[in-house]
């Protein structure tokens, strides 16, 4: 692992879709953007903020995600999410996160994140199947 820098950033934006509705996905029957798709796409950015640090063959696994979703956002708005790392100790890296819409901030997170060998993690889940 290189060295992680506290206060590192990554923004990204997308257009809320269809597909990302609380009515399609299950979560509600209001068609606005579900929580379950907010706190995924601020656990993509969380990774993606990360990735100027890992090395061969390393990736992070999400273990803590803590949000609230303070916003209906329509399909079609534009959600800009931007994490921010604000922790490391040892492998774990912690990050807040905002997302916004193009008229309200929808979401709040803090995130905490591990760092794995990402095949000796899978061979260890693909072990619980075997046993």
């Amino acid at each position: 692992m290189k060295e992680i820098k506290i206060n590192s950033t990554f923004t990204q934006e997308m257009i809320v879709s269809k597909e990302q509705l609380a009515s399609h996905v299950g979560s509600g029957v209001v068609d606005v953007f579900a929580t379950p798709m907010m706190i995924a796409f601020m656990e993509n950015t969380a990774v993606k903020c990360l990735e100027p640090f890992m090395e061969e063959g390393e990736t992070t696994v999400g273990i803590c995600m803590n949000s609230t979703h303070d916003a209906a956002t329509p399909v079609g708005m534009k959600v800009t999410c931007t994490a921010t790392i604000t922790a490391v100790e040892r492998k774990k890296i912690s990050f807040s996160i905002v997302a916004k819409d193009e008229k309200d901030v929808i979401g709040k997170a803090t995130h905490d994140r591990f760092l794995v060998i990402k095949e000796k993690f899978e061979a260890k889940a693909k072990q619980k199947a075997m046993n």
